[in-house]
Order: structure tokens, then sequence, then C-alpha cells
């Protein structure tokens, strides 16, 4: 995808966007996506993780925004995790946590566990022993989603290698529709290549993004119900009007119409 980040007024400001070609030639300004760039650290920020499960190396032309996106995290929660407090200090070679700390905890083998049989007390009643205990599944395959928008005009299809969603035609202004209940991890034009975007945090598994809006409707931090309108349909960083739809599972775009009900 490529073309520049526009301008988003009402709840949203300009930001800087991202550039995976050439460092940017200006001084970036203060904000989650400004560009990874290269310092003359010897040993850049975390590089005794570097390798570690639930760790990502910022490679050049990466922001916080894009980060969160490829690792199905709000970019706020992996600045967090890192103890960053001015996004725009991430480098070339830094190495972040992208898994929430107590994932990485979880993951540490735990000791060995002692199994103790009660022994009966002549004339006590009987001891309940509890069942061993069960881990939810977490939502996955069957979370239920509707088509983002009413347009059923399908102008490109899914290809991992080309196309990371699904492009919907339709007029400027149309509404787009929140395809299940979420919360807004992103609301903005910081992201190279989407235009205005809105990106929802469904539960652990799943995210979904909305592009090439012309009107944003909702604020980061925003819960929203599956079928509110969040965005109008418009052709920000766009050749024509249309929305460009993703569906992320664990932070790997899938196939959205392997998801959505059949037309």
């Amino acid at each position: 995808m490529a073309g520049c980040a526009s301008s988003q007024g009402g709840y949203f400001h300009q930001a800087p966007v991202e550039d995976r070609g050439t460092a940017a030639a200006k001084k970036p300004a203060i904000g989650p996506d400004v560009l990874a760039k290269t310092t003359n650290q010897a040993k850049p920020l975390g590089h005794e993780n570097e390798g570690k499960p639930g760790y990502y190396t910022v490679k050049q032309g990466d922001t916080l925004i894009r980060v969160g996106l490829d690792h199905g995290h709000n970019w706020r929660d992996i600045a967090r995790w890192n103890q960053i407090d001015r996004p725009s200090q991430i480098e070339v070679g830094q190495v972040l946590r992208v898994d929430p700390p107590s994932v990485a905890t979880s993951a540490r083998p735990l000791p060995a566990t002692v199994v103790v049989t009660p022994v009966p007390v002549p004339g006590a009643a009987p001891i309940a022993v509890a069942a061993p205990s069960t881990m939810t599944k977490p939502a996955s395959d069957d979370f239920v989603w509707m088509w983002p928008t009413a347009s059923t005009t399908l102008l490109a299809g899914f290809d991992e290698s080309k196309n990371k969603g699904l492009d919907i035609g339709g007029k400027a202004g149309d509404a787009v529709l929140a395809t299940a209940d979420g919360k807004v991890v992103y609301a903005g034009s910081g992201l190279r290549g989407y235009g205005n975007l809105i990106i929802l945090k469904h539960n652990e598994t799943f995210l979904s993004a909305y592009a090439h809006n012309q009107i944003l409707l909702v604020k980061e931090d925003q819960t929203v119900t599956r079928g509110q309108k969040i965005a109008e349909m418009g052709q920000s960083d766009s050749d024509k009007v249309k929305l460009h739809f993703e569906i992320r599972k664990q932070g790997k775009p899938v196939d959205p119409a392997q998801y959505l009900p059949r037309r």
C-alpha cells in the first residue's frame, strides 16, 4: 500500500507518517508514529532479550503503531511494557517486549506438582477432592463477525504478499461499521498507506482494521458494539473511494472471507 497520510479533524490531529523506504529528512515530532532511527549506540536497548519469545527487534522505518498492529496489541501497552516515556525514542536494533509481562512469566517452566492424597479419619465425613482445574479456551475462530459495510462491491481480495485484507468499493460517506464488539486501540492517520485508520481490539486473539476513511467517528480507548457506525468511507491515502478491511489473528493478517458471513 502506498501514498501519504492525510490529516484528520475532530477528535484527531495530524500525525507524522511511517516511511518504509528512506529515513525521514526532517527531525521527527514526538509521537507513537515517529520513524525508528539509527543511533551510534554500541549495544541497542534491550539487546539481552534479542531472539527471545515475546520480543521484537525494531527495524528501519518501524513505528510503535506498526509494531502494535503486527503483534496484536495497543501501541500504548507496548510503550508501557518497555517503559517508553517518549515513543519517538525507539531505535533501529532496539529490542521491545511485545507480549504482556504476564505471558512471558507464564511461559516459564513450572515446578513439579506434589500430589497429596488425603488420609481418611475414622468417623469423619468423606473428604471431597476437587477435580483438576481447566483453563477457559479463549474465543478464536468461532468469533462472530459481520461485514463492515453494506456495499457488496469487492475490489480486491486477500493476498498474503500483496493485500493484507479486503478492498470494498462504495460511495464517499457510506457507513463503516464495527464488525464485532471491541475497543478502539488506534484512530488516526499516522500509518502510511492506510489513510484515516481505525483499529479495534476484540479480544486477546483478534484485531480488525478499517482504512481510507474520510471521517472517523470514534476515539482511542472508546468501547464500540457490533454494527456501530465508527467512520465514513473515503479515499484518504488511496486513489479511489474504498474501505480496506483487515482481520488480524495474534497480529498476523488472515483472510477476512474465512470469517465473514457469506453474501
